[in-house]
């Protein structure tokens, strides 16, 4: 019942009753708080907390008072990893405090004279007096029992006077005050024909008249808010004679059919394994092997169904709390309701009540022993104004640390910070940078707060949300409009949640602005790229999106080489290298091609083996089951574009262009038909207007190639690739030729010079030689530092456009400056080693540049220098000093210093 769980498939009228009597009085589970930091309406965090471990499999939880009581197949039961205490004797049953997971007094042994016991299920009275347990054991305590016990809560005692007959075990019990309801593998109950299904007193255990037989095991009996009807939920194929597989709706007080389900709603390998209900619906938990592995919302009106999750992987339990339904499983492919492919499984989920998507709430576990279906029992405990959910089942990890059987996670104190985020900066005009990153993962919050800093500052520049969830982690991006055309900035971002908890600092980017626009990229925007993988990354595992939107990043796949040059275009853009074995980029971001679409890329190689360059399939890190719009090259050099529409449509080039050099292709589709370019040259037409309907993914670098004509020899392509673009139109002929020649149009390309030398003087130290230390101080009336730089010349064909001195601010307290800082050439001789106070070099003049104020907090101050006077020095050693106009000194990195990130370097920019 919604905020009064009292353990998996025992729920009943009487749980009802309770919800309501609370909700009148003014307490209960919708008073408690729900976590600081969890996105709603999920109501746990994903933080697992300390909690006792089994040795063994966990099949049922109930709670009452603050204690939870486990139930399952296990001897014993031992402290988590790391706390206090020692293994204590558990057999098949133990009780823990709800708020710290450690054993309370009550002690319960569960045994049988032959073969293995085991509890299946628990459940409590309405007034949570007496526990009820079921399973396959012959004794509590050395009390004789039959599948069967009633236990006295406050004395933890088995009542005598409780003595049901059941011969086989009993997987379901659900309760009122005077009637428990029973499912397993039964055929008769005190000698009595009953098949799976069954109805006894609940205080002396006598069998009821309540028939309702089923031809294979009951798994799961829920009651209806009115109590009027029973639904049961198992492997059965009839009830009562009726056509009903897996769940049927009964009379509660006859067990005559109410509502059937054929053979058919559910398919014939998908069995029930439990059921939850709330004030308006039901829900199954179906496990098939094959099958169906989901969960149905159906209506408590008409017991029609409301949605179906069709998620594969084997639902074990279904609890519903606070408008949530949360699931166990082993869910690894849920591309059926639009989510993610098949592949890795994720064990613990929540959803709505309302439908099938994913709420951002995913802990997890492993699969574990057994079966190796992970979790499989779920209930919820108050205790302390703070709500657990308590999670049972074979698993022996918990968010990757060591766990068996147990866990548990809190409506509060969230304290798990979001993954730190993947950044990446991209200037292509001289009036704007492009701040990317890949959104981060936070198991119990969907929406995050991002903070961008540049230049080191120690306030965000920009504060943004954006939202995630663990299988969708779009590109989020923003565009920073005040630059300067040639100067170098640097970017950090970090990721916090709700409650607070913020992620380390991402990585620092850094971009220098163009003098100028960069046509070949530029063009590629505006002509609608809305994917534009350049592979300028220099960290993996995030290939960032340059398309003007910027919300279709990639995943590098088994590390393919980044910053492979030079890239297919001029100026400093690289490429990335594949093996040709098991190297790709895939999109993280699932969609359908509906219309017109266009696929650029550019390639080198000489590979003889093929491969596939860029093409559209169905999964992601695995090889796609479908798959169609992809260009690929045959074990020969020759390049193939094809489609599926029912039989395969290809356009093959006649030459080889394994030849080792770059090549531009161009392969588009739309209400023209096929067509292919290579090196903007026209290679063939073909009339077919459609492709293959699939939601999918982009991989470049590999992806499945079964059954295609000239099928090579590898699906994976060796060799580099490079501007990599996905266009939602038809580019014109004239678009493919205009690309083409701006990839070799003269651009931009910069050289960034650290210092050979660095040091500073010292008035009131005139003698002592400072060149070793790891900072640099300037001004303040005492201090001059003194920067040399080894020069290039200008590359063939440019002359210099910009030039910037860049410097940051070390950690110290006061770093900063209020004064002006200038930048002049150093006309005498001087040396790192050598130069002190007295013998401190001549300066010369007019000053190349200045910065009126430097921020503290490791900031880093950009100073444009006079392009003329350093153009005129290219090709030698050049070097200036940093003098100050005031008393407020100026504190910074040298290049010793151990943190590289705060070398004093020289920015030029060189164009045409």
């Amino acid at each position: 019942m919604p905020g009064l769980p009292g353990g998996r498939g025992v729920k009943g009228l009487a749980a009802a009753g309770l919800a309501v009597a609370l909700a009148a009085a003014g307490v209960g589970t919708g008073l408690v708080p729900r976590a600081a930091a969890i996105t709603p309406p999920v109501a746990f965090t994903a933080d697992d907390l300390p909690t006792w471990q089994t040795n063994g499999v966990v099949w049922a939880l109930a709670e009452a008072g603050g204690t939870v009581f486990v139930g399952g197949t296990f001897s014993t039961v031992r402290p988590p990893a790391g706390a206090a205490g020692s293994e204590q004797s558990a057999v098949n049953f133990v009780a823990l405090d709800a708020a710290t997971g450690a054993p309370t007094s009550c002690k319960l042994s569960f045994t049988v004279p032959s073969g293995t016991a085991t509890v299946r299920a628990l459940t409590l009275s309405p007034d949570k007096s007496t526990l009820y347990a079921g399973g396959y054991f012959g004794a509590v305590n050395g009390l004789p029992v039959n599948s069967m016990a009633a236990i006295d809560v406050a004395t933890c005692t088995p009542k005598p006077g409780f003595r049901p007959s059941f011969p086989a075990t009993v997987r379901a019990v659900a309760a009122t005050a005077d009637t428990l309801w029973v499912g397993g593998d039964f055929p008769t109950v005190a000698g009595q024909p009953r098949q799976r299904f069954a109805s006894i007193d609940a205080a002396t255990g006598a069998l009821k008249p309540f028939t309702a037989d089923a031809d294979e095991p009951g798994r799961a009996i829920e009651l209806t808010p009115d109590g009027r009807n029973a639904i049961l939920g198992g492997d059965f194929f009839r009830v009562n004679g009726a056509d009903s597989h897996a769940l049927a709706v009964v009379d509660a007080v006859t067990g005559a059919v109410v509502k059937n389900y054929p053979l058919g709603f559910i398919q014939s390998q998908s069995v029930v394994k439990d059921l939850t209900s709330d004030a308006t619906g039901f829900f199954t938990a179906n496990e098939g092997t094959g099958g169906f592995d989901g969960r149905i919302a159906l209506n408590l009106s008409d017991f029609n169904q409301r949605w179906r999750d069709t998620c594969l992987g084997a639902t074990q339990a279904v609890l519903d709390y606070q408008g949530v339904l949360y699931s166990a499983s082993h869910a690894h492919d849920c591309s059926s309701v639009g989510e993610y492919p098949d592949g890795q499984r994720h064990h613990l989920l929540a959803q709505p009540v309302t439908g099938t998507g994913k709420l951002g709430w995913a802990p997890d576990t492993n699969d574990g022993i057994g079966e190796g279906i992970g979790p499989r029992v779920m209930t919820v405990a108050p205790k302390g104004g703070v709500q657990y959910l308590w999670v049972g089942g074979e698993y022996t990890t918990v968010n990757g640390k060591a766990q068996q059987g147990l866990t548990r996670f809190a409506s509060a104190n969230d304290t798990g910070a979001p993954t730190t985020p993947v950044a990446s900066a991209s200037a292509v005009r001289p009036d704007a940078v492009q701040v990317r990153w890949r959104t981060s993962l936070d198991l119990d919050d969907s929406r995050l707060t991002y903070r961008i800093y540049r230049n080191g500052g120690a306030s965000p520049v920009r504060t943004m949300t954006a939202d995630s969830l663990f299988f969708l982690r779009p590109q989020a991006s923003w565009t920073d409009t005040a630059v300067t055309a040639g100067q170098t900035y640097t970017y950090r971002v970090t990721a916090t949640d709700a409650a607070g908890n913020t992620s380390a600092l991402s990585a620092t980017a850094s971009v220098t602005v163009p003098t100028s626009v960069q046509s070949y990229p530029d063009r590629v925007r505006s002509d609608g790229a809305r994917l534009y993988w350049r592979y300028d990354d220099t960290v993996q595992p995030y290939a960032a999106d340059s398309s003007v939107s910027g919300d279709t990043s990639g995943v590098f796949l088994n590390n393919p080489a980044l910053r492979q040059g030079p890239g297919a275009i001029t100026g400093a853009s690289t490429a990335v290298g594949f093996d040709g074995a098991i190297q790709q980029v895939y999109s993280d971001r699932r969609e359908t091609v509906t219309g017109p679409y266009s696929l650029e890329t550019w390639f080198r190689t000489n590979t003889v083996r093929g491969g596939k360059l860029l093409g559209f399939g169905n999964n992601q890190a695995r090889n796609s089951g479908s798959y169609d719009k992809h260009i690929y090259m045959t074990n020969d050099g020759r390049i193939v574009f094809g489609i599926y529409n029912g039989a395969t449509r290809t356009i093959t080039t006649p030459d080889a262009l394994n030849d080792n050099k770059w090549h531009h292709v161009v392969a588009a589709q739309g209400p023209g038909g096929m067509v292919l370019y290579v090196d903007g040259q026209n290679k063939g037409t073909l009339p077919h207007t459609t492709n293959q309907n699939i939601a999918g993914y982009w991989h470049v670098g590999g992806d499945n190639l079964n059954n295609w004509p000239n099928r090579p020899t590898s699906n994976y392509f060796a060799g580099q690739i490079d501007e990599t673009a996905v266009y939602p139109s038809v580019l014109t002929a004239a678009q493919v030729q205009n690309h083409f020649t701006l990839a070799k149009a003269p651009s931009d390309s910069v050289a960034t010079v650290q210092a050979s030398e660095d040091t500073y003087v010292n008035s009131a130290a005139p003698g002592t030689v400072f060149g070793s230390s790891g900072s640099l101080a300037v001004g303040g009336g005492l201090y001059q530092a003194y920067l040399r730089f080894g020069l290039p010349a200008a590359p063939a064909g440019t002359v210099l456009k910009s030039a910037v001195l860049r410097v940051k601010t070390n950690t110290l307290g006061g770093a900063g400056t209020a004064d002006t800082v200038s930048v002049v050439p150093v006309t005498g001789a001087w040396t790192e080693a050598g130069t002190t106070y007295t013998s401190r070099p001549a300066l010369g003049g007019p000053a190349l540049g200045s910065v009126s104020g430097v921020p503290d907090g490791s900031a880093v101050a950009s100073i444009p220098l006079d392009t003329a006077a350093v153009a005129g020095v290219l090709g030698s050693s050049y070097a200036v000093a940093l003098t100050g106009s005031g008393s407020d000194a100026l504190w910074l990195w040298a290049r010793e210093a151990g943190a590289n990130e705060g070398t004093p370097e020289l920015v030029l920019t060189f164009g045409p």
